[in-house]
């Protein structure tokens, strides 16, 4: 955990509350995200030598379920939350996985342009505001180089997402939609920068 970002920004924790951290991976296991997250890694399609980047990357289960997939892929994950920043490094330490944690916020990403292939977030989205939502995905295609995939999960609201994910420049499949127990439907949106 080496980065800082250049500005502090308020943000919403997981699950809305600090002191509800502890049930976060419950709640994973509880919902069925492990098996949103399976399809995420599964249409990334990440390969040899790719760089990934998990923006708003909580205890690091999206980059775990990545790294155990695909073993050749440089990770890299975001979070402004420090504690889940320390949980998400101790579980994928004891998963066996090298993965670069940085504090940061998705609407200012302290990486070089073109500097990943795969671009990931999952249930973070909803925590932005409109104006936020833009400069995240802005930052988002400044950072993936040409050809790369955002690969975005979150409460699907027909075709809200899509049509942002669209307007911001990317040519978006068709959403993929999966029903989570307690969260209801979930979208996956999978872009791709030109």
């Amino acid at each position: 955990m080496t980065e800082k970002s250049s500005q502090e920004r308020d943000y919403l924790p997981g699950l809305g509350k600090h002191y509800l951290m502890p049930f976060y991976d419950v709640l994973h296991r509880v919902s069925g995200l492990h098996a949103v997250h399976r399809q995420m890694v599964e249409v990334a399609g990440p390969g040899a030598g790719h760089r990934v980047l998990d923006i708003g990357c909580g205890t690091g289960n999206l980059l775990r379920t990545t790294g155990k997939r695909h073993r050749d892929v440089e990770l890299v994950g975001v979070d402004p939350d420090l504690k889940m920043l320390a949980r998400a490094e101790r579980k994928l330490r004891r998963a066996g996985l090298k993965v670069r944690l940085d504090r940061g916020f998705a609407q200012e990403l302290a990486f070089p342009d073109a500097s990943f292939d795969r671009v990931f977030s999952s249930l973070m989205l909803h925590h932005l505001d409109g104006e936020s939502k833009g400069e995240m995905l802005a930052e988002v295609r400044r950072v993936l180089k040409p050809g790369g995939l955002l690969v975005l999960a979150d409460i699907a609201h027909h075709g809200h997402v899509a049509h942002g994910i669209a307007a911001a420049g990317f040519t978006v499949e068709p959403t993929r939609t999966r029903r989570l127990r307690m969260f209801g439907d979930v979208g996956i949106e999978v872009a791709k920068v030109h």
